[in-house]
């Protein structure tokens, strides 16, 4: 009941006029960003992020949710439309959107899945706001040690779990770590890796890679790539659905929301793995399987539910450890830190009123998405008529304007273009960009945590193991890294394959 009341508490502040707006202009931002071609969450909220920097912290982490949810509700329509999906979690959407698009019934599918993102962003926020403080409880029972196994299990989670390789996934966790080295030590107050520039004795913005390596690294794939884009299917008849539609909708939504929010709450977890779970549920349990690859609804409706009900979990691990657990909760975590707040259990005690009113705005935020998606989904559809050169272009400049309007120097500009051209190189190779964004920001706080640990135990390296919990943590760590190459070895990585990806 304590959390009940806190989130009404949080509600009666998030419907101030001035938070619904900031809440209004960050849905129609998100949806407007996530809407255009190969642009998902990660890079829409990364994109945003230097919008939100001149606002109050209430404003700007409301502002930045909107965005969050209104991305991942833009994405569907790339991948319905255009066969595009923005992020691997829409890659089950297109599989069956886009048969209904080819048939005429596009308007269906998106309303199916603007609804089914409704019902179960609904549902899975409702579910933060009652898990999120039995999680603040045992985790302010926890010391450095339990800290830091968490810390190295999303590392090891982020990078090697899912993707092509696990070699490259921890290659680029340590980019992003060697990253986090730079600036002052906390600890003795010596300068490292700044190669006597002032302006790096603060350290990497983290702003500044997020943008430079998810946008313009994105822009600058686009721009050299040969391959053409799929042509639009063109909405025919009518936009809403029928009752069958209905029918064969609803128990997808349910399905997906309680498939897809205890898989993004976990570690391990992501929208990604979530949206092929409740595919294959969905193909095992329906009335229709002829229809499934051609067409059926159910497998627009249940995938794109568990997606969003994966990102509302994924606030789980970040609002209540400080722990994020996709490139997109990665960069929401840089979006705290800018004004100087760290999610993690001391959050909720020393700014109760502000994660409240956070929680709650979701709530706000999925109404007006459904508002938005269902009458304006012409307005979207129109979007997708942009010229990708004129799209790439405007991408570009507005990561730059936006960064350099955060942090005016010649070496910050300098670093974005670095950083965006690593980005690139990144994609071209295969490297997934993602565990860099969360080794940089990641990184002094295990590091922090590690030495807190060994100071405590005098230099004794075996305190690490020394309780249940971290021995538990470090033990699946361990787990989770060997895995994917066992995986890899027996069954030739089609699985993985076919679910990695870092833009989730």
């Amino acid at each position: 009941m304590e959390s009940f009341s806190l989130l009404m508490q949080g509600l009666s502040t998030a419907l101030d006029p001035m938070i619904l707006l900031y809440a209004l202009i960050g849905v129609t931002l998100g949806t407007a960003v996530g809407v255009l071609p190969g642009i998902g969450p990660a890079l829409t909220v990364a994109l945003l992020l230097p919008v939100t920097y001149g606002l109050d912290p209430a404003g700007s982490l409301i502002m930045f949710a909107g965005i969050y949810y209104g991305g991942m509700y833009g994405g569907s329509t790339t991948s319905i439309l255009l066969n595009t999906p923005g992020e691997s979690a829409s890659i089950v959407t297109a599989i069956e959107g886009n048969q209904m698009a080819r048939k005429g019934r596009g308007g269906p599918a998106l309303a199916t899945a603007a609804i089914g993102s409704f019902v179960a962003g609904l549902l899975a926020t409702l579910m933060l706001a009652f898990l999120a403080p039995q999680v603040v409880k045992l985790a302010l029972t926890l010391g450095p040690r339990e800290y830091f196994a968490l810390m190295v299990l999303a590392f090891v989670t982020v990078s090697a779990t899912f993707g092509d390789s696990t070699l490259r996934g921890l290659t680029s966790l340590f980019i992003g770590l060697a990253l986090a080295c730079v600036g002052i030590d906390s600890l003795t107050g010596a300068a490292r890796l700044t190669f006597g520039v002032p302006q790096l004795m603060d350290g990497i913005e983290t702003t500044t890679l997020a943008v430079a390596l998810f946008a313009i690294g994105e822009a600058l794939a686009v721009a050299t790539s040969a391959t053409p884009p799929d042509g639009m299917h063109r909405i025919t008849g009518r936009v809403s659905m029928t009752v069958q539609d209905w029918k064969r909708s609803w128990k997808a939504w349910l399905r997906g929301t309680f498939i897809g929010f205890p898989i993004g709450s976990m570690p391990a977890g992501g929208a990604d793995v979530a949206s092929f779970l409740s595919y294959a549920a969905e193909r095992k349990l329906t009335r229709h399987p002829d229809e499934f690859g051609k067409g059926a609804i159910e497998g627009v409706a249940g995938p794109e539910a568990a997606n969003n009900a994966a990102a509302a979990g994924t606030l789980v691990p970040l609002l209540t450890l400080g722990l994020p657990t996709t490139a997109t909760a990665a960069i929401m975590l840089a979006g705290f830190q800018q004004f100087g707040l760290q999610p993690g259990p001391l959050l909720f005690i020393t700014n109760a009123e502000l994660v409240w009113t956070l929680i709650a705005s979701l709530l706000v935020a999925n109404v007006m998405l459904v508002v938005l998606n269902l009458p304006l989904i012409g307005l979207w559809i129109r979007l997708l008529t942009i010229p990708r050169p004129w799209l790439y272009g405007g991408i570009l400049l507005f990561a730059t304007l936006g960064t350099i309007g955060v942090n005016p120097s010649p070496v910050e500009l300098g670093m974005l273009i670095l950083f965006g051209v690593m980005g690139y190189g990144m994609r071209l190779y295969g490297y997934p960009v993602a565990p860099v964004v969360v080794g940089l920001i990641l990184g002094p706080m295990a590091e922090a945590q590690l030495r807190r640990a060994l100071s405590i135990a005098q230099g004794d390296w075996t305190t690490l193991v020394s309780t249940p919990v971290s021995g538990t943590l470090l033990a699946i760590s361990a787990f989770f890294l060997i895995l994917p190459i066992a995986l890899r070895f027996w069954g030739r990585g089609k699985v993985l394959s076919a679910v990695g990806g870092d833009s989730d």
